[in-house]
């Protein structure tokens, strides 16, 4: 699918004489929406950051915060990189179609690697189910895809234990963080999540914005069944690699706090073990009480030098 750009008198500002823009990419059948944040400086030679949301998000979750500081896209473009900030197909601002419900990992991850082949040689960072896509978009796109930061990353399914296809079981693995803490979707739905949720498994730590939870959770959207039960490898399983030594050829951070329940040290460790990656455990460098959503929590600056810190050692 042709890039195309939308241009500033079609939702672009003008900058200090730089344009920040928006414009449509992916598939025919699933097309992308994607932010563009330009370098700080005009001529940078960082390669750009590609950021993937997770599941039942948007790419909002990068560009602000729900108590309103500046996200981590406007946080890197001061730090001299390109960012590309993406809603996932039928996110967003990204057309949904009808067969939303049946959306699958593969779907979007073959959506994002057309922007990916477009801009690349391109650093791709992807939070929680996004992690899967960014490990395929490696393998997929090796000469394009120069680093992965994963912050709180779902594993390839190569690593997971498959699940069966019943809710009951499912339900009675809710809270055993060995299996990711799964949640059965029923297949062909649109899932929604309540407050009850956000609070147990997204905004449980203590360096989440309380006062803006409710903010917070108006951002929060519907989501692919197909797509949870792929995270959690129930039924027919997720997004597997052929090749994961292809992965594991480049650079890759896993980025951890310690009050996320589907995110274990062990489980995140085993992650990085299996592509090679280096780790950063919060709480291992003395930053504590971070949950799940790392790039909306109140030390979320403090988060986004640490990875750019380990991008400037990797040369990147």
């Amino acid at each position: 699918m042709q890039l195309i750009s939308v241009g500033p008198s079609e939702g672009s500002s003008v900058q200090g004489g730089r344009v920040r823009g928006c414009f449509y990419s992916g598939t025919d059948d699933h097309p992308i929406y994607v932010d563009y944040i330009p370098a700080a400086k005009t001529a940078s030679e960082k390669l750009p950051i590609v950021m993937l949301h997770g599941a039942f998000h948007t790419g909002a979750t990068y560009l602000t915060t729900p108590d309103g500081r500046n996200g981590w896209a406007p946080h890197f473009a001061s730090r001299d990189y390109p960012v590309y900030v993406v809603d996932w197909p039928g996110h967003g601002r990204s057309p949904r179609n009808a067969g939303f419900a049946n959306l699958s990992t593969f779907e979007i991850a073959r959506s994002v690697s057309v922007l990916v082949d477009q801009i690349g040689p391109a650093i791709i960072l992807a939070h929680s189910a996004g992690g899967p896509m960014a490990w395929w978009l490696a393998e997929d796109l090796p000469d394009k895809v120069a680093a992965v930061v994963g912050i709180a990353p779902g594993p390839p399914s190569n690593i997971q234990t498959l699940l069966p296809d019943d809710p009951v079981i499912i339900e009675s693995f809710k809270f055993d963080q060995s299996k990711g803490c799964p949640v059965y979707s029923q297949a062909g739905e649109t899932v929604y999540v309540d407050i009850d949720f956000i609070r147990n498994f997204w905004a449980n730590g203590p360096r989440f914005p309380k006062t803006a939870i409710h903010a917070y959770a108006k951002s929060v959207v519907g989501e692919s069944a197909k797509v949870l039960n792929e995270r959690f490898n129930i039924g027919t399983g997720g997004l597997k690699l052929s090749e994961p030594g292809v992965v594991a050829e480049r650079p890759i951070l896993i980025v951890t706090g310690d009050c996320d329940l589907r995110h274990p040290k062990e489980v995140d460790g085993a992650v990085a073990s299996y592509l090679n990656a280096d780790t950063l455990w919060l709480a291992d460098v003395g930053i504590s009480g971070n949950g799940h959503m790392l790039m909306i929590e109140d030390n979320s600056d403090e988060i986004a030098s640490l990875i750019a810190a380990w991008l400037g050692q990797k040369g990147l």
